[in-house]
């Protein structure tokens, strides 16, 4: 079996080599020659590692090619991240569901001494400033918009119990107090002091909703999550926050401000308008969303993701994986917390929870 790239020391035995990628889909085809060519580490994946490559698969006489991805455990990780195995499993139940997810492959083995599984590769991009500023990526606007909720609808549209997904823990309590209490604790345990964060996590509490539903969340339903190319959506990306949870969860955090990424006036997650987003889900879901209770969810989001960033600046500042891009994320800090107070202030109109 041969291999027409091999950049990588094959000293490493953890090291991620076309030959071993070959190995691996042998043994799980039973076909008689595999060459894996064109390996290459896609940008991004400051928490996963994701591989390209072509598989030229040889079975009684007929080859056919595989064009596929290799996700990977990266060097570090964040505590909250589900691992690679149980991601092969959402990936299962939401590609069955009919969610536009890349097809989920084969689980790999012990080979790389990590975990890790090859799905199959979408075409298009998913650089987020790329989508929302070039508007010849996604498609019609308005189009793509209503598809994402769409998309979304047909997450929600998995509720427990799943045999499959029996990794997933229901909240505890509510789902805004299972994050508030998380958050709490994280910050309690933190060296440094964070008093913006504590201030947002007392209205967040004040203001939680007593009665929601619980459905698949996503969790990190937004722009640069998902693929486009020209012609609109490609495909669902990055499983590894999925949880049960409240559905208008997912839908604060793809409208929330910080993931707009700069263009702000667009509130469907920096490609549309919020309406269409929302159309989209309520003509799969068939259930009217909530909008004034979204609110309350935006400021959730901005919540949640000040804390990951507080994580992965620390992981760059304890020497545990060197990267600017975790520095740069830890320097978003102050921003979100300056979005929490504003969205908090005492003048805001108060959050409905009929």
């Amino acid at each position: 079996m041969t291999s027409q790239l091999d950049t990588t020391d094959h000293a490493d035995a953890s090291a991620i080599t076309p030959e071993a990628i070959a190995d691996f889909i042998r043994e799980k085809t039973g076909a008689q020659h595999v060459i894996v060519r064109d390996l290459r580490l896609l940008s991004g994946g400051a928490i996963q590692q994701n591989w390209a490559f072509d598989a030229d698969i040889d079975q009684n006489g007929t080859t056919t090619t595989l064009h596929a991805v290799l996700r990977a455990d990266a060097p570090s990780g964040v505590s909250v991240s589900l691992s690679r195995a149980q991601e092969f499993e959402l990936f299962k139940a939401t590609f069955d569901a009919g969610v536009y997810v890349p097809e989920p492959l084969w689980m790999g083995d012990e080979r790389f001494q990590r975990d890790f599984f090859i799905m199959r590769r979408i075409t298009g991009t998913a650089a987020s400033h790329r989508i929302v500023k070039d508007k010849a990526l996604g498609g019609d606007r308005r189009i793509l918009a209503e598809r994402l909720g769409e998309e979304l609808a047909k997450i929600h549209s998995i509720r427990p119990p799943q045999a499959a997904l029996d990794f997933l823990k229901m909240p505890t309590t509510t789902p805004a107090q299972t994050l508030i209490d998380r958050a709490r604790e994280f910050l309690d345990q933190h060296p440094q002091a964070y008093p913006a964060l504590e201030w947002g996590l007392c209205w967040l509490e004040q203001h939680a909703p007593q009665h929601t539903d619980i459905v698949l969340c996503h969790r990190d339903y937004r722009t640069g999550n998902y693929m486009v190319d020209e012609n609109g959506l490609t495909g669902i990306l990055d499983w590894e926050f999925a949880a049960w949870s409240d559905p208008l969860e997912d839908i604060g955090w793809f409208c929330a401000k910080c993931w707009r990424f700069g263009n702000l006036t667009a509130e469907a997650g920096g490609i549309g308008e919020r309406e269409d987003f929302y159309r989209g889900y309520e003509r799969i879901s068939g259930q009217p969303i909530a909008r004034a209770d979204v609110a309350y969810w935006e400021v959730m989001a901005h919540m949640n993701w000040a804390i990951i960033a507080i994580q992965q600046g620390q992981r760059h500042i304890s020497g545990e994986e060197k990267s600017l891009n975790l520095a740069l994320t830890g320097h978003m800090v102050p921003a979100l917390e300056a979005e929490i107070l504003t969205m908090t202030a005492p003048n805001q109109a108060e959050v409905s929870h009929a």
